[in-house]
């Protein structure tokens, strides 16, 4: 599930396109992802995510970084020991595309706007 291209309110994911924040597994996207508090990070808006177990988490947080994550979500998902990496969505899909293809147990949560 590589990321092919992200602009502001857009990314292409295996060559199909979406315009609302989407969560990426190895295997699926889930779209139009959408948080509780919008541009607050909520440990319940990832409930899907660790029911997986990642071993990282890439959390894109808009294109300048708008959308916050708070100390109380990032600490009980490293109480997950799901290790966590919080960027601008654009740094966050390149980090993710390393991850990826270096082997890493990876999902990614992107804010495609603000």
């Amino acid at each position: 599930m590589e990321i092919d291209e992200y602009s502001f309110g857009f990314i292409k994911v295996n060559g199909k396109s979406y315009n609302r924040d989407i969560i990426i597994f190895p295997d699926k996207v889930i779209n139009s992802w959408w948080r509780k508090e919008g541009h607050s990070l909520n440990i319940d808006d990832l409930k899907i995510v660790i029911a997986y177990k990642p071993e990282f988490l890439i959390i894109g947080k808009g294109a300048s970084g708008v959308m916050d994550v708070p100390y109380s979500t990032k600490k009980k998902l490293e109480d997950l020991n799901i290790k966590i990496i919080d960027r601008s969505t654009d740094e966050a899909v390149k980090i993710f595309n390393d991850y990826l293809s270096k082997g890493k147990k990876v999902v990614g949560a992107f804010h495609l706007t603000c």
